[in-house]
């Protein structure tokens, strides 16, 4: 048996063999979306990938797969942050400037957009922050799911009617 085809029949050893290639990609996934606890997540990734990789009907390992493991520990991780929501005093803004007033805003805005997307259904959490966040195109967000680009129009719709119905003010345009 060829090197290539070992790769193909054994999952682990296609992690191993992904893994040089794929870290920096998960990594970064991460670290665009929540550069605090990046490092953690993508060891969680990584480390359910294995798990995953040693089950009997293990799925073909690939970088779009792994990268489909992160967004799951993403939500994970938004949805541990939202049921323990806390702002500590320090970072509170202080009063008297607008520069200083913008940029709270712009957190609070980043916060409950955040807090959302983790409450949405896996799909519509899934394509919106693909083609939003990771600012893939609909064709390539359709491939990475698994759908057709049509059926990708049509998620993106409904998911984001429901993101601006339950977005605080902005369910009604």
């Amino acid at each position: 048996m060829s090197a290539e085809a070992d790769f193909r029949s054994d999952p682990r050893r296609a992690l191993l063999a992904l893994y040089d290639e794929a870290l920096p990609v998960v990594y970064g996934y991460f670290a665009r979306r929540c550069g605090d606890a990046a490092e953690d997540l993508t060891s969680e990734t990584f480390l359910a990938a294995m798990d995953a990789a040693r089950k009997r009907d293990a799925p073909a390992i690939s970088v779009p797969w792994l990268l489909g493991v992160a967004r799951h520990k993403l939500a994970d991780h938004y949805r541990r942050r939202a049921a323990r929501p806390t702002v500590p005093v320090a970072e509170l803004p202080e009063p008297g400037g607008d520069a200083t007033a913008d940029d709270w805003d712009a957190e609070l805005d980043r916060m409950i957009a955040e807090a959302v997307l983790a409450r949405l259904a896996e799909p519509h959490r899934t394509v919106l922050v693909l083609r939003y966040m990771d600012d893939c195109s609909v064709p390539e967000c359709a491939e990475l799911i698994g759908r057709t680009v049509h059926a990708t129009e049509a998620l993106l719709v409904r998911a984001r009617r429901a993101f601006r119905q339950q977005y605080p003010e902005g369910g009604t345009s």
